[in-house]
């Protein structure tokens, strides 16, 4: 790489905060510093819960390297506090960011785009919750609609569970939403500046990538190549750019989705501030494409102040 790190000034790489994501949040923005710091990066790692905004200007930053993920960092909060100082960001914009954390809204931006995305209800304790079965069937999702790495989700398989799981989700999030359930393999695809990186299809013995199975567990897989032709693969690549732009993401991020036994591509969520610790997806997805981890937190770096910018 060419790029001239010092001209980068002074790096502040934000991490923890005070989301239920706080301990992915430490361990990703560990990673992101030190990567920058091997890279020659003046960069320094920023506890947003320890002296808040005003701690974080006081420390000057040419740049914030966000890797906070969660409520309070992932959606649009923090993002527009910066924009209010004038301090550049990684990553996607406020509008962006607020939607991509809002499930119910992003399905809702999805389908006005005529993007596939599975069937949702909104619940609520007064919710017809016979009514929910016989729209959405059995199995489904219950999640709350504002919490990311799985908090909080439940797959429901009787009319009788379901009430708990919203229970269960509501300790999350005041807003609980239930969703059909795609039955079949799950795909994850990464993308970084315009490039679409290489998908990646993640097989849990379990048969559920929840927490557990995402930053703790041994015994999850992630098949790269995903095993998708390359028409198919070229196809999920096209579904996850065009679901990536119907929010108005930019930079850098990550488009969940589902392939059911017809071969039908259903998208599930989008993050704007991927994980990146030794278990995250786009890491993995870069290295496959022939990007090192180094490179990668670089190539983010270079987002920041580039949000609107075509």
């Amino acid at each position: 790489m060419s790029t001239d790190y010092a001209s980068k000034g002074h790096v502040v790489v934000v991490y923890g905060g005070s989301s239920a994501e706080r301990e992915v949040s430490l361990k990703s923005g560990a990673a992101v510093l030190e990567a920058l710091k091997r890279q020659g990066v003046d960069a320094q790692g920023y506890d947003l819960r320890d002296k808040g905004l005003a701690g974080l200007e006081a420390l000057a930053p040419s740049a914030v390297f966000i890797a906070l993920h969660g409520r309070g960092g992932e959606d649009g909060t923090l993002q527009g506090a910066l924009e209010l100082l004038n301090i550049p960001y990684t990553g996607s914009g406020v509008l962006a960011s607020a939607l991509g954390m809002d499930k119910q809204r992003t399905k809702q931006v999805w389908q006005a785009s005529g993007l596939p995305t599975p069937q949702s209800i909104m619940l609520d304790d007064d919710a017809d919750w016979d009514g929910v079965v016989a729209t959405l069937g059995l199995p489904m999702m219950v999640k709350p609609v504002h919490e990311g790495s799985t908090l909080g989700i439940s797959i429901v398989k009787t009319r009788e569970a379901l009430k708990a799981a919203y229970h269960e989700a509501a300790q999350f999030d005041a807003r609980v939403m239930a969703e059909r359930f795609v039955v079949g393999d799950e795909y994850t695809v990464a993308l970084l500046n315009g490039q679409v990186l290489p998908a990646i299809r993640v097989e849990v013995p379990g048969g559920f990538y929840d927490y557990e199975a995402k930053y703790i567990s041994n015994t999850t897989q992630y098949h790269l190549p995903c095993g998708l032709s390359a028409l198919d693969e070229a196809e999920l690549a096209k579904l996850c750019r065009e679901a990536f732009a119907a929010i108005g993401c930019e930079g850098w991020g990550r488009v969940d989705v589902m392939r059911d036994a017809n071969g039908q591509f259903w998208l599930i969520e989008v993050n704007t501030v991927p994980g990146m610790t030794d278990h995250s997806l786009v890491p993995q997805a870069a290295a496959h494409a022939g990007i090192t981890f180094d490179e990668l937190v670089v190539q983010i770096l270079e987002t920041a102040g580039k949000q609107g910018v075509s």
